[in-house]
């Protein structure tokens, strides 16, 4: 008995002697590799900027190359899956935005790649809230106001435009819709752009938007900012109250971006960039060029990060299915 004993833990210690070469050897080849961030929308856009921005100052806190690859299409499932797929081995991430999180409810009958199977995550990157904003001619000034509006008029005849279905700017509506009792139906638009332009001449009068790109507008009193998203007054706005002070407690939609990398990534590897990420985080110039997108830094450990991105998936799948929204 006491050989077999002795056999078994002999085993026991090879078997974690070869896990223990194997993650060794990992994460000497990955030293060796450029570290990629893959992002899954078009070169210019806040996940881009961030990524490039945050790649910098990531690279020297690694001590390597930090690369930013853009693999558009499919409304980010194609990078997604990209990463899916990669070496387990560190060297690919994915800037992953609030949408991948949304997508494990709205498209979870196509979606290849989900989170806790084939993604797991590294650290969170950056938020910011949205601004409830409306055009003069509607009389709205506050949150109540607009509830008081909604309420005297038949369901779906109020109209909220957004940035296309599935898009932040529809759940914030949504969520609207179900705390408040009352059904703001969404005018779907492709692009920001073709939005603003109708929310500024007043063809469409309401709509939750980035703070950063409809400011102007609000500073200048061409649009009127009742309110934003987030739970605490945001810095630029510090005299706009949050829809959570006005009447709907709780309420909070936040825009976000993360870095996810293939299941299966061992774990030393993970913390090592998770913790290189939370120090380019505290650098003034990642910093100010996150302020200019109207973003701030999220720092965050991949424990945090986890139980942050699963509770946005719950969140988001209650508002989903509550509201009876599809991908279609």
């Amino acid at each position: 008995m006491a050989s077999i004993r002795i056999l078994f833990l002999a085993a026991l210690a090879a078997i974690a002697g070869v896990m223990g070469w194997g993650q060794a050897h990992a994460q000497d080849t990955a030293r060796g590799k450029p570290l990629r961030i893959i992002v899954g929308f078009a070169p210019g856009g806040a996940a881009d900027i961030s990524a490039r921005v945050l790649a910098t100052k990531l690279g020297e806190s690694l001590g390597q190359n930090v690369i930013v690859e853009n693999r558009t299409g499919g409304g980010g499932n194609i990078a997604t899956e990209a990463v899916a797929r990669a070496e387990p081995d560190g060297t690919t991430l994915l800037m992953a935005p609030l949408s991948n999180a949304v997508n494990e409810t709205l498209a979870a009958k196509t979606l290849q790649a989900k989170f806790g199977t084939d993604l797991i995550a590294v650290a969170p990157v950056s938020q910011t809230a949205h601004i409830l904003v409306t055009h003069p001619s509607l009389g709205v000034n506050t949150v109540a106001d607009l509830i008081a509006l909604a309420k005297s008029k038949p369901p779906g005849e109020l109209l909220s435009a957004t940035s296309g279905r599935g898009a932040s700017t529809h759940l914030a509506i949504e969520m609207f819709n179900i705390m408040a009792g009352v059904k703001i139906a969404p005018v779907h638009y492709r692009g920001g752009a073709e939005l603003t332009k109708d929310l500024l001449s007043g063809e469409v009068k309401l709509t939750f938007a980035s703070i950063a790109p409809i400011l102007q507008y609000v500073k200048a009193g061409t649009l009127r900012g009742v309110a934003t998203t987030g739970l605490k007054r945001d810095s630029v706005l510090p005299d706009t109250p949050t829809i959570a002070e006005s009447g709907l407690p709780g309420y909070e939609v936040l825009v976000w971006f993360g870095l996810l990398t293939t299941a299966g990534t061992p774990r030393p590897m993970v913390d090592r960039i998770a913790a290189a990420t939370a120090e380019a985080l505290k650098q003034p110039e990642v910093k100010n060029a996150f302020a200019t997108l109207g973003f701030e830094p999220l720092a965050g450990t991949p424990d945090e990060f986890t139980a942050f991105y699963r509770n946005e998936v719950e969140k988001w799948r209650k508002v989903i299915e509550t509201a009876g929204l599809t991908n279609e």
